[in-house]
């Protein structure tokens, strides 16, 4: 038997329930002038007892905003629904969020040309209030989009240098030159000289960031055979990775990924391999998670509270919609855990 879908109270239902007229109901709810505090205060409780919600679609038609962020992701899909850093992320954003009441919109895109598109539709449809950017890249086409727009935005992982300012625009960064320093001053002191950085997408500025970071160590350090190869992020371009630079004439002694999918697979094909980990190789992630705190042996990784990151980009997000000025805050930098995966070369 098909269910009747239940009915949304309305404000002819408050009204009726108030025994005031609509108008009145209407000013009592969105704080305007016209009704005494008696009234305004008997409307909302009313309101409460039926459970009544303003409609956001008819907020963003009247100019009140459409309660909504969003965040568009220009990644492989397939490297979404394996790689923790983005889920922990986005739950930290959600709690944030779900205590102000905003919803949040989120969207793939197949390159940052469709995610601009996307960002446009958003703007006309007014389908959200601002913008959570993240994947920051070299020449950004979007912080003068959205200042174009007028879409006030957070962007996650800022380039370094970038002091420009782009209207309603605050930036969240870690510090991924610190990190990396921190992984290659590991690996030397254990007495690595082969050393090859499994990185992410190259377009990406963080990921250029720890290429230049790892050179820039490498030569301080006199480290003669340090390289890095770029890939998609997911399991099989890290596993595939791994295969080449494992049947090489000189296959390193020490990789480092830039995420924990990556770092799982290639301790994968060094056991198909037959080599020890960390008798011949040494792993280092770059992301901790559970996944590197689970495999034999443990992966050292670097660690950081990345709910507690996305937490921050949502307060800066809602600071902006709330007409405060745009901030750049660099977030503690990750610290290096040490496990089994990591020894003397």
């Amino acid at each position: 038997m098909r269910r009747t879908p239940a009915r949304r109270p309305t404000m002819k239902d408050i009204a009726r329930r108030a025994g005031v007229s609509e108008s009145a109901v209407s000013f009592a709810l969105n704080g305007r002038p016209g009704v005494s505090d008696a009234t305004r205060e008997r409307v909302r409780q009313v309101a409460e007892q039926l459970g009544w919600q303003p409609s956001t679609a008819a907020r963003a038609l009247s100019g009140e905003g459409a309660a909504t962020v969003g965040l568009v992701l220009a990644r492989p899909a397939r490297t979404l629904g394996v790689e923790s850093f983005f889920l922990q992320l986005v739950s930290g954003v959600q709690e944030v969020l779900a205590d102000r009441r905003l919803g949040l919109l989120f969207q793939m895109a197949e390159d940052i040309d469709a995610e601009c598109a996307v960002y446009r539709r958003w703007w006309a449809e007014r389908r959200v209030d601002g913008l959570l950017v993240v994947d920051p890249r070299a020449d950004d086409p979007r912080p003068a989009l959205l200042d174009e727009l007028g879409l006030p935005a957070v962007v996650i992982g800022a380039p370094d240098g970038d002091g420009g300012t782009h209207g309603a625009i605050s930036t969240l960064w870690a510090d991924d030159t610190g990190a990396m320093a921190s992984i290659v001053g590991h690996l030397h002191a254990l007495g690595h000289r082969r050393v090859t950085h499994v990185a992410g997408l190259p377009e990406l500025a963080h990921t250029r960031r720890r290429m230049a970071c790892l050179r820039t160590e490498a030569e301080r350090r006199g480290l003669p055979d340090v390289t890095s190869v770029t890939t998609d992020y997911s399991d099989a371009q890290g596993a595939e990775a791994t295969r080449r630079l494992l049947s090489g004439p000189q296959p390193p002694t020490a990789i480092v990924y830039d995420n924990d999918v990556m770092a799982v697979a290639g301790l994968a094909v060094a056991a198909e391999h037959g080599v020890s980990v960390p008798g011949e190789l040494s792993i280092v992630a770059w992301d901790d998670s559970v996944l590197c705190r689970s495999t034999h042996p443990a992966l050292t990784a670097l660690t950081r509270d990345t709910p507690a990151f996305g937490r921050q980009a949502a307060h800066l997000l809602t600071a902006l919609l709330a007409g405060e000025p745009p901030t750049r805050v660099q977030a503690p930098t990750p610290r290096l855990t040490t496990r089994e995966s990591t020894s003397r070369a």
